[in-house]
């Protein structure tokens, strides 16, 4: 490993962070204490974390449904994002967002949105204003597989590539699109395959390696950089739980079996990173175990700072819209 112990440990502490986040969200969504939709982004941690470790805060990141993971990775603030999902007022939107839309520009976080590939042009959009400022920033977009059989996918691959964009596509293939296999809807053996139709680089990547997404990452970084143009990035990973919390109660359909989800959870990329730390002398068992109870009491007290803020005022529905509001009695 060729980062510094320092930075190497950040991305343990990430994940875990993450991996924490989720587990408080699932246990509150399961009691009730939220509502609405969630998508838990646990097993697919190292995707996110890798990727954003090559990042700079004036980078710039998007994301899709399943994106709690990614603003935590690209260090957004905990406590503001489990506000929002709480729909206070505290939160990254102010409450009106929820679990869908977190974004932060202070750190580069564009945001997400439940409209599969819809980011996607956003974030080519992003590159422009980068080639056209003459600035070094660099857009990156999160998206599923499903989200690379989109339209606007490809006509925002095609543009990126044809105008030599500072863009990073990133593809988190967990192998489902909500219950169909990709294999069942894609056509070629690897969506990275894909890049070759848009005469960019296409790499298909451990996602459950948390260096390798890194490694990858910085290459396509520096690439961008250059002017060199786009790359596109699939990682190979996989959800431990349904598409979203609850969907097994209403929609009972088998897709996939006990026996690959284990040999998904044997290949943790937490416990991957945390085992390689300790077997090359990096940290000890000590030192991770500590960064782990650290971050779980930090999701603790973000729990607690969500359930302590206030909702917003009826009278602030309307506000921070870009549309006239609506005339109320």
């Amino acid at each position: 490993m060729n980062l510094p112990k320092e930075s190497i440990l950040l991305m343990l502490r990430k994940m875990w962070t993450i991996r924490h986040f989720e587990y408080a969200v699932m246990e509150c969504h399961e009691s009730g204490e939220i509502v609405g939709a969630l998508h838990s982004y646990i097993g697919e941690e190292g995707v996110a974390v890798g990727v954003c470790a090559a990042l700079r805060d004036s980078d710039y990141i998007a994301g899709n449904h399943r994106s709690h993971g990614h603003p935590l990775a690209k260090g957004g603030d905990v406590n503001k994002a489990m506000a929002e999902i709480f729909g206070k007022k505290t939160g990254y939107c102010k409450g009106k967002g929820g679990s869908m839309h977190l974004a932060d520009f202070s750190v580069g976080i564009l945001g997400e949105s439940g409209i599969v590939a819809s980011s996607v042009p956003i974030t080519v959009g992003a590159g422009l204003a980068a080639k056209i400022r003459g600035e070094d920033f660099v857009s990156l977009v999160f998206f599923g597989d499903g989200a690379s059989n989109q339209g606007a996918c490809h006509e925002s691959m095609n543009l990126a590539a044809l105008w030599k964009l500072p863009v990073i596509f990133v593809c988190e293939n967990n192998q489902f699109a909500v219950t169909t296999s990709y294999k069942d809807s894609v056509s070629v053996e690897n969506i990275s395959d894909r890049a070759s139709a848009y005469n960019m680089p296409g790499l298909t990547i451990d996602g459950q390696d948390v260096m390798a997404m890194y490694e990858a990452t910085n290459e396509a970084v520096i690439r961008a950089r250059n002017g060199e143009g786009p790359t596109l990035i699939e990682g190979l990973t996989y959800r431990y739980y349904d598409h979203s919390l609850g969907l097994a109660a209403v929609r009972r359909i088998e897709y996939r079996t006990d026996e690959d989800i284990q040999k998904w959870r044997e290949r943790d990329p937490i416990i991957l990173l945390k085992d390689t730390l300790i077997s090359q002398n990096i940290a000890t068992q000590e030192e991770c175990d500590a960064i782990e109870n650290e971050e779980k009491k930090n999701v603790e007290n973000a729990l607690e700072f969500a359930r302590k803020s206030p909702y917003p005022e009826p009278e602030q529905l309307f506000e921070d819209m870009w549309s006239t509001p609506i005339p109320q009695p």
